[in-house]
């Protein structure tokens, strides 16, 4: 295998990386000024991006998830990150982040607007801007959109669990899980709905017809995964079950 850029690079500033001692933490930095510029989020004046812990690791794979976990831990430690948290479900503990321009003009020079929905320009890391592009992930980190891999993953977990064929092309699927997605519902969520019904209906003939994305990822999703899965437990018939 050629080793030597056959795919997008991930490109750092030497400068940086000798500031936060950390190669690695100054390619995070990067990517993350990257997605920044794109994003559409604005809260309080600032550009944020979000993504969980295991998503950051899909872009910085040749890390291990804890050391991602710690470094992004570390960069907010030290101020270069400030983080919070503008989910709409209270239990989405998924972390917003945008990068602390000031600390950055102060330490580096640079001139990196960091308000208005123009802010963060490409200033100062002009030259780095372009970085890999990972709108192939589960999750599109700057609009909590879901794209095709998204749709994809779940329809494809549901059919494994069920036996079903049911299409990740299919528009009305896809409007549901998007309207979950802006909730700020994940894809875990979604799994976790499924393994949820799957094992409260997934035994009894007369309910096992709803283990369908109509049913599942409609309006009552919240209620469904904040459920005890039932394992092993007596078929029931369909009376007395909400959906």
């Amino acid at each position: 295998m050629n080793l030597l850029i056959d795919e997008p690079p991930l490109q750092v500033l030497p400068s940086l990386a000798k500031e936060l001692n950390s190669v690695d933490k100054a390619i995070m930095l990067q990517q993350i000024h990257y997605w920044s510029l794109r994003s559409t989020n604005i809260h309080d004046g600032h550009k944020w991006v979000y993504n969980t812990v295991k998503s950051w690791h899909d872009q910085f794979s040749w890390l291990s998830e804890k050391t991602v976990q710690r470094y992004l831990k570390q960069l907010e430690d030290d101020s270069y990150l400030i983080t919070s948290n503008f989910n709409k479900a209270k239990f989405d503990r998924t972390k917003w982040y945008r990068i602390n321009y000031d600390k950055m003009t102060s330490r580096r020079g640079l001139t990196v607007p960091t308000n208005g929905t123009d802010g963060p320009e490409a200033k100062g890391l002009t030259d780095l801007t372009y970085t890999r592009d990972y709108t192939e992930t589960t999750t599109d980190i700057l609009s909590g959109k879901p794209d095709h891999a998204t749709y994809k993953e779940i329809l494809d977990y549901l059919n494994s669990k069920t036996g079903t064929r049911y299409r990740s092309s299919s528009k009305a699927t896809q409007r549901l899980i998007k309207a979950r997605s802006n909730e700020g519902f994940e894809v875990e969520d979604f799994k976790r709905v499924i393994d949820n019904k799957v094992a409260s209906w997934g035994k009894d003939p007369k309910m096992s017809q709803y283990l369908r994305p109509t049913t599942l990822f409609g309006p009552k999703f919240e209620a469904y995964l904040n459920e005890q899965a039932v394992i092993d437990q007596p078929t029931k018939r369909a009376k007395g079950y909400t959906f």
